[in-house]
Parts: C-alpha cells; sequence; structure tokens
C-alpha cells in the first residue's frame, strides 16, 4: 500500500514555524482578498483564508463586490491596494463573473503584491527561468510536499494531467526547473494510459475521474489535485484511490492531501512578498 502524503500533517508544521516568524515581524504581512459575486465555493474559500490569516497573525482585508459588479470598479479597487502601502498581497478570488476580464484583472495587480504568482510578469519569470516574486501556490504546495517526503524529481519522468495556467502549466515548469523530464496529457491526449504506465511521477488537475486502475507502473508517485463531489455526493479526487493506492509508492488523499498544501503555500506567499519589501 502507498505511504500517504499528509497535507494536513505539513500544513500544521508549515503554519507552526510560520507563527514564530510573523510573530518577530515589526510590520505584520496584510492580505486583500477580492471576491466578486456570490459563488458558494468561492465564499467558503475565501472564508477559510480570512480565518488562516487571521490566526497566524497576517492583517486580513476582505472586499466583498456583488456579481454585476463593473470591471471598471475592480480594477479602481486593485489600483487603490497597489498604491497602499500597508497592503502587501493582493488575492482575487476566481471565477470571476462572466462579464468580466480575467486576464486584464489579474495583470493589473502589482507583481510585488501578486500572492498567486498569476500576473503575465511572475509567470514570465516562471517560464524563463528566473525566479518570480512568488511562485503559484498549488504547485508550490505539490513541490514542498515531495520535498517533505523526499521524492526527488530530477531525473524522473513526471506526467501532468491537465494544462490550466493555475495548476497544470506552472507545475509542469516548476518540475522542468528541477531536472524532471515532462510531459504534458489534457483532454486531447490519445492512449492517455500508455503515456501514464510511463511516469514516475503522476499530477492530475482535471476535476474529473481520469485515473483508475492498470494506469499506473508499481511505484508511481500519485499527486490528485482534482476534488469534487461524485455522483453520490462524496467528495472524490481525479484518481480512483482504492485501486492505484494498491501499487503507487506515495499518494495524496482527497481530501487532506494538495488541498491544505494550497492555502499553505498562500501564507508563506503572503509572508514572502512581505519580506521582500524589506
Amino acid at each position: 500500500m502507498a505511504v500517504i502524503l499528509d497535507g494536513k500533517k505539513l500544513r500544521e508544521k508549515i503554519f507552526e514555524e510560520l507563527k514564530i516568524k510573523i510573530d518577530s515581524m515589526p510590520v505584520k504581512p496584510s492580505l486583500a482578498v477580492i471576491l466578486a459575486g456570490n459563488d458558494p465555493s468561492s465564499i467558503i474559500y475565501v472564508n477559510n483564508k480570512k480565518k488562516c490569516a487571521e490566526k497566524l497573525g497576517i492583517n486580513s482585508l476582505v472586499i466583498n463586490y456583488p456579481a454585476d459588479v463593473t470591471e471598471a470598479e475592480v480594477l479602481k479597487k486593485i489600483q487603490e491596494l497597489n498604491n497602499n502601502e500597508n497592503i502587501t498581497a493582493i488575492l482575487v478570488q476566481l471565477p470571476l463573473p462572466k462579464h468580466i476580464n480575467k486576464s486584464r484583472i489579474l495583470n493589473a495587480i502589482a507583481p510585488e503584491k501578486d500572492v498567486d504568482g498569476l500576473t503575465t510578469y511572475n509567470s514570465g519569470k516562471l517560464f524563463s527561468g528566473e525566479k518570480p516574486y512568488v511562485y503559484p501556490c498549488t504547485p508550490k504546495g505539490i513541490l514542498l510536499l515531495l520535498d517533505e517526503y523526499k521524492i526527488e524529481p530530477e531525473g524522473k519522468h513526471a506526467v501532468v494531467i491537465g494544462r490550466s495556467n493555475l495548476v497544470g502549466k506552472p507545475v509542469a515548469q516548476m518540475l522542468l526547473n528541477r531536472n524532471a523530464t515532462v510531459t504534458m496529457c489534457h483532454s486531447k491526449t490519445k492512449n492517455l494510459s500508455d503515456i501514464t504506465k510511463t511516469a514516475d511521477i503522476l499530477i492530475s488537475a482535471v476535476g474529473k475521474k481520469v485515473v483508475g486502475e492498470n494506469m499506473l507502473k508499481n511505484n508511481c508517485v500519485v499527486i490528485d489535485v482534482g476534488i469534487f463531489r461524485d455522483e453520490t455526493g462524496k467528495i472524490s479526487g481525479d484518481v480512483d484511490f482504492e485501486t492505484v493506492s494498491k501499487t503507487a509508492s506515495y499518494i495524496t488523499p482527497v481530501p487532506g492531501g494538495v488541498g491544505p498544501m494550497t492555502i499553505a503555500s498562500l501564507m508563506l506567499n503572503t509572508v514572502e512578498l512581505a519580506e521582500h519589501r524589506k
């Protein structure tokens, strides 16, 4: 049976270390979160982020807008936050209402306050092999989890399923930067299982059940980023945990694997951005 990559346990370890660091900082980090609309999942995520930040001693500000907020109004608020010296990190909760241009909004955030690492500036730094202000939260959390369990990407074949700007592309690049050989798969990939069977490390981030029995070689490391409710209402991930955990060497549970590491990385990034300003 696979060893469980315990994201909750590592998150608590990171939080303990962060709390000590924040307590010693003369000026506390400040995280501003913009929430537009009333998406139930987004409201839960934002409330969790606020609670985590405050528990650690990070100043937290949530700006709520109705779903019909104009793009101009959100852009104006971002500019205000960019110019506010008391705010060290800015996050725009996704998804945004459909009438708002996501790229325009994200790129309005000053790169040095871009806590999600999603501006074109920070993405460009990552993809050119330079160090961005911060790395995107979920990919960063995945690499921290691998490091905690001493799983070295160098020389390994990593297969990434999913090509989003949020997870798939950045985690592939971060693995490349760590000298892994990376194959990217997506909805148009043919013979997916032929490719996944060659993986030493498999990362799936598509939000539906795609990885099942007999799709992986023995002792593969499996990182399941997907989280959704299946037809029975049970929280599930991209990977069939019951069957895959019998042949994998390490595997993340859903929930309790990558999710806690995403919030841990967000808090790490918030502190790192505050430290950059020294």
